[in-house]
Order: C-alpha cells, then sequence, then structure tokens
C-alpha cells in the first residue's frame, strides 16, 4: 500500500472515530432532539466518508457542521439522489480542507414542493425549430410539438421555466442559449478557463435547468424558511454559530447538476482553489447561478 493510500485509510478511520464518539453523538444529539435521528446522522456522515475519503481530511467542525444543516434540512447527502453534497475544497487562506454544502438539483425542487405553496414547477430546454413565440409582456410561450424521438437530437435554442402557485399565480421565463452562455461566462470562471472539469462544460442542460429554477424560484416563487437558508447557505462553509463564510472563491466552482460527475469528481479529488481566479473580497462572492441582483 502506497503512503497515500495508507494516509488517506488513517484519515478516514480516524474521522470515523471521532464522529463516533460520545463527545460528538451528544452534540448532534441535542442540535437534532431525536437520537433516532442522531443514529441515522452519523450512520449517514459515516457512510459518506467511505464514498469520499477525502471528506476524512477536511476541517472537522466544517464537515460535522454542513451534514448536519443537510440533515435539519430533511434531505440526503446520497449522490444517488443529487439532493444535496458535501464537497472538500483547500483553502489557501486557512492551508487546509474544509467542507463546503452544496444544494443539489433535485433538492431545488424538494424543498420548494414540500412548502406546499406549488400547483406545478417545470423546466425543459427548448429545441431548435420548437418555438413559435414568446410574448415577454404575457409571458405567454407558444412551442411546436415535436416527435419526442426526434427532438432529442435537435440543437437546443433556449430553456423555459414555469412555476404555478396554489394561490394562481404562474410565472414563465424563457431564456436562449446565448443568454445562458453569457451566464455562465460571467459567473464561472472554470468555465471561462475551458479546463475541462466545470459542470457547465460537461452538462450545461443541467447546469442550465439549475439556473433558472433558482430565477424563477428566488425572484417570483414564495420561499419557506427551508427553502431561504438553503438559498443562503449553498456553496458555503458552515461555521459553528450556524453563519455561512464562503470559502475564497469557492462559489465559482460550478453547482452541482449532474450525479453521476458530482460523485465521480467528489471520489478522485479535492478541488483546490489556486485553479481558480479570485473574485472575491472580505469573503463576499457570487454566487455561479446566483444572478439576484441583475
Amino acid at each position: 500500500m502506497s503512503n497515500i493510500a495508507q494516509n488517506s485509510k488513517n484519515s478516514v478511520s480516524q474521522m470515523t472515530t471521532l464522529i463516533s464518539s460520545d463527545a460528538v453523538k451528544n452534540k448532534v444529539n441535542s442540535i437534532l432532539g431525536d437520537p433516532k435521528r442522531g443514529a441515522r446522522f452519523i450512520t449517514s456522515l459515516t457512510a459518506a466518508i467511505s464514498t469520499n475519503p477525502n471528506l476524512a481530511e477536511c476541517d472537522h467542525s466544517s464537515l460535522i457542521n454542513s451534514a448536519l444543516l443537510i440533515e435539519s434540512l430533511n434531505l440526503s447527502p446520497s449522490p444517488q439522489l443529487g439532493e444535496c453534497y458535501i464537497i472538500p475544497f483547500f483553502d489557501n487562506k486557512l492551508g487546509r480542507k474544509v467542507a463546503q454544502f452544496q444544494l443539489g438539483y433535485r433538492g431545488y425542487i424538494q424543498l420548494a414542493l414540500r412548502s406546499a405553496q406549488y400547483k406545478t414547477i417545470n423546466v425543459i430546454s427548448v429545441k431548435e425549430g420548437e418555438l413559435k413565440k414568446f410574448n415577454r409582456v404575457s409571458e405567454e410561450i407558444f412551442l411546436n410539438e415535436i416527435d419526442d424521438k426526434n427532438r432529442e437530437k435537435l440543437e437546443t435554442i433556449g430553456y423555459c421555466a414555469f412555476i404555478e402557485l396554489v394561490n394562481g399565480f404562474k410565472k414563465t421565463i424563457f431564456w436562449s442559449i446565448e443568454k445562458m452562455e453569457a451566464h455562465a461566462l460571467k459567473y464561472s470562471n472554470s468555465y471561462r478557463a475551458k479546463k475541462g472539469y466545470s459542470f457547465w462544460e460537461t452538462e450545461f442542460d443541467q447546469m442550465a435547468f439549475k439556473t433558472m429554477l433558482r430565477q424563477i424560484i428566488s425572484k417570483w416563487g414564495i420561499m419557506s424558511i427551508e427553502l431561504q437558508e438553503s438559498f443562503k447557505k449553498d456553496y458555503g462553509k458552515i461555521n459553528d454559530d450556524g453563519e455561512v463564510e464562503y470559502v475564497d472563491n469557492v462559489a465559482n466552482i460550478d453547482n452541482v447538476a449532474n450525479v453521476e460527475n458530482v460523485a465521480n469528481v467528489a471520489n478522485k479529488t479535492t478541488l483546490n482553489l489556486e485553479d481558480f481566479e479570485s473574485d472575491t473580497q472580505k469573503n463576499k462572492v457570487q454566487i455561479d447561478d446566483d444572478d439576484w441582483k441583475n
């Protein structure tokens, strides 16, 4: 066994021992208020570390706090479910790895639907020859019907998101492929660099879907306390006081959009923040697909 593999194995063993200790169990139980949820939390976090050994090398508090946030939201960190993720990053300022909470594509939908305020949530790609007309005033969109078999072979020309609330309010937004491309270039350093590991490069449609969901829900939807909390802490290192700290330029790492890609990246490597140019000052960052202020 190589030294690297042995060190990784030792780190996993040490972290597993730590989170199984009485001190951690007592803290978790006091926060969650339910020993059964506490036991489930320990099991879930242990499984996550076994799946991704890089997590074992993270700052202990950032790892446990990210996992506690996920548990408090009643979501799962399982990559197979795609609801949310704990991603290890090397923080050059701190000189060590830290764990970062990231809300997944399906997590947005789960939290929105859980509020019981949404009758319909949908987001689709719009293919070449499919768009008849989009009225930006009335927000009516008219599409030609295209056979599903042939539709998937056509080029994507844009994206459309739609929500309908239980009170009858409806909202539709449409972005052209050019607008989405400009958005990706503006908010993702890794996409601009074209280094090959950006999710915008490998899973552009899924990234676009998540962007459209964030746009429509944050600007026109009803946001529950849970949803507001998750939006606020997305891409953040969770401190012991519950506040979020955006690791230097960490938000310019692409959003999690594809389960398989996220699992592969998380299992194979720890992302290093030196790979990305810094756009942050005093830990204030721009979220990759968060264009709320524009």
